[in-house]
């Protein structure tokens, strides 16, 4: 079975946004760093102030379903919920 890769791009709107985002990405990314079947998360500032660059990848896709659960229902989830993302996923089927 494959590992389930996200690739893509967190973006902005305003630095409002981008506030929030450096305000709770530490503990967003210690915390799924932490999961079971987690290989890697980055989520890394582009050149644009308004644009993270975002790579994951997991073992399955139980434990990215599972990643996606928890992220959804956290405070990182909550507070970026509005947040446009662009985001690819591979190995899912």
């Amino acid at each position: 079975m494959d590992n389930v890769r996200l690739n893509g791009l967190l973006l902005c709107t305003n630095t409002a946004e981008a506030d929030v985002v450096i305000d709770h990405l530490p503990e967003h990314v210690e915390l799924t760093r932490n999961e079971p079947g987690c290989i890697s998360f980055e989520v890394s500032p582009t050149q644009d102030p308004l644009v993270w660059s975002v790579e994951e990848e997991f073992t399955d896709p139980e434990a990215f379903k599972a990643h996606q659960e928890r992220a959804a229902s956290s405070l990182w989830g909550r507070m970026t919920s509005s947040i446009a993302r662009d985001y690819k996923i591979s190995g899912l089927d």
